[in-house]
């Protein structure tokens, strides 16, 4: 397999002395950046920085014909974007602050520590990568229209926040850096996980892997792999996910799961791209791009101690929360029709019609188990259909199963009554029969008068609403 180039864009490095140039590629190699390209003419490098675009230009300072320190000054006034690492001999802190001035993004003196070299490219390949995020971002707020559509064909959704999200996710989606996606169980994440991979246009597989339940060893062996003989039972050298991944996205959900010590094996897989193999000494090095999935919540765990602050942080660069359905209930229609014709489709019948009370009465519903909670609904109901329109009752009969998610927004317990309350003067709290009248005002403004659904509601027979509301109790008061 051809190896992948780390970053996407080579590193141009200059100096003079052609065994110091071979050196700092070594060394940039070993730690994973393999996309660099070496000069020791200083002459030619505006002519190269004018041919190519470079991620990064590491430039000696201590050069003939032309010094680095005047190639600082036109490199970073003809290219803003890219940062520039001084190297140098002289080490003086009124040069490292003159090259500072000028437009160096970092200054490091020789003799050249190998870890402080690898550091220094690495944080200006951040950098370099989250301005660029940051100008696309820009560009997208000011013009909401998608580069890619084809990318979210999975994901079907009219809702404006989802929409604001797609703009985002084309904005980091050539991004390096970890990506994290937060929302509640059976959202999407994996279809969003799916979507930034095809955005991305990395030409490495998408690997993905659903880490809960997985102890320390079974978790190392799963993502790194192993060398044969590495412990017992182990035959034949095995390959990893994340060599699998390698020049493409590893996946990685559930993530809230893993245990404290697994959370060390991330951590340095995301700080340094390095990680060993089961059973062998040598680092290996990932290019691949790692998006993490959870439906816990970090800050309670954080408190408690089961999860990594420094690694929630490292997590953190790019963060992706999915809205739930409840919050989406304007998409009801466009995924009902959805999920009717794949399911009329796997189960080999006609697609049935949509009563116009299915809307309604499914925006009544909170849908603890999101958009799959929905299709196995949709399923359900195809699967026993027998007329030309759908029938409501095994709508239903799931929402009876869990009547305290009937209410569409438990936070919101409807302010419209609490409003009417405080109404009253004196402070005096409304009748049995005035509040009764209330909450039945309420649950048909909700079921857009469907006496059937509003019934629902209120946890009565529709019999029961309907002689209520024969005797006046809705009459003003």
């Amino acid at each position: 397999m051809e190896e992948s180039l780390y970053p996407g864009k080579p590193i141009l490095m200059v100096d003079d002395e052609i065994h110091l140039l071979y050196s700092y590629d070594l060394s940039l190699g070993d730690a994973g950046i393999n996309n660099t390209i070496t000069c020791n003419d200083s002459t030619k490098v505006m002519g190269m920085l004018a041919d190519r675009e470079f991620e990064a230009l590491l430039l000696d300072l201590n050069m003939p014909n032309m010094t680095g320190e005047e190639i600082l000054e036109k490199a970073a006034q003809e290219y803003p974007h890219m940062p520039i690492i001084i190297i140098t001999g002289n080490n003086e802190l009124e040069l490292a602050i003159r090259c500072m001035k000028k437009g160096a993004y970092d200054y490091i003196a020789k003799p050249v520590e190998e870890s402080r070299l690898v550091t220094s490219v690495k944080k200006a390949i951040e950098y370099r990568e989250l301005r660029a995020e940051n100008d696309l971002l820009r560009r997208r707020i000011f013009n909401e229209k998608l580069e890619n559509p084809e990318a979210f064909s999975e994901i079907i959704t009219n809702n404006d926040k989802m929409k604001h999200i797609f703009n985002y996710m084309e904005a980091i989606s050539r991004t390096t850096e970890p990506i994290l996606i937060t929302g509640e169980t059976g959202v999407g994440k994996d279809l969003v996980a799916r979507a930034l991979h095809n955005l991305s246009g990395r030409k490495g597989n998408f690997v993905t892997t659903n880490v809960a339940g997985l102890d320390d060893q079974m978790f190392a062996d799963t993502l790194f792999g192993h060398k044969k003989g590495s412990f017992t039972n182990a035959f034949t050298e095995r390959k990893g996910l994340i060599e699998k991944a390698s020049g493409g996205t590893l996946f990685l959900d559930e993530i809230g799961d893993l245990s404290l010590t697994s959370q060390v094996k991330l951590l340095r897989l995301l700080q340094e791209q390095e990680y060993y193999p089961l059973g062998s000494d040598d680092p290996q090095y990932t290019d691949a791009v790692i998006i993490v999935a959870t439906n816990v919540d970090f800050y309670q765990m954080q408190k408690e101690g089961k999860f990594r602050k420094d690694l929630y942080y490292r997590l953190n660069v790019h963060q992706i929360n999915i809205p739930s359905l409840r919050e989406r209930l304007d998409d009801l229609p466009v995924l009902i029709d959805f999920f009717l014709g794949k399911a009329s489709e796997t189960l080999n019948k006609k697609k049935p019609s949509v009563p116009p009370e299915l809307v309604t009465l499914l925006s009544t519903y909170s849908f603890p188990g999101n958009i799959r909670e929905m299709q196995a609904m949709v399923y359900d109901a195809v699967s026993t259909h027998k007329s030309r329109i759908l029938s409501l009752d095994s709508f239903k009969r799931a929402m009876n199963k869990n009547k305290e998610f009937i209410i569409s927004d438990e936070t919101s317990i409807n302010e419209d009554i609490g409003e009417a309350i405080i109404k009253f003067s004196n402070h005096h709290l409304p009748t049995l029969k005035q509040a009764q009248s209330l909450l039945i005002r309420e649950a048909l403004k909700r079921s857009k008068n469907n006496q059937t659904i509003a019934a629902q509601i209120l946890g009565v027979t529709r019999q029961a609403l309907s002689q209520r509301i024969k005797t006046g109790i809705l009459e003003k008061f």
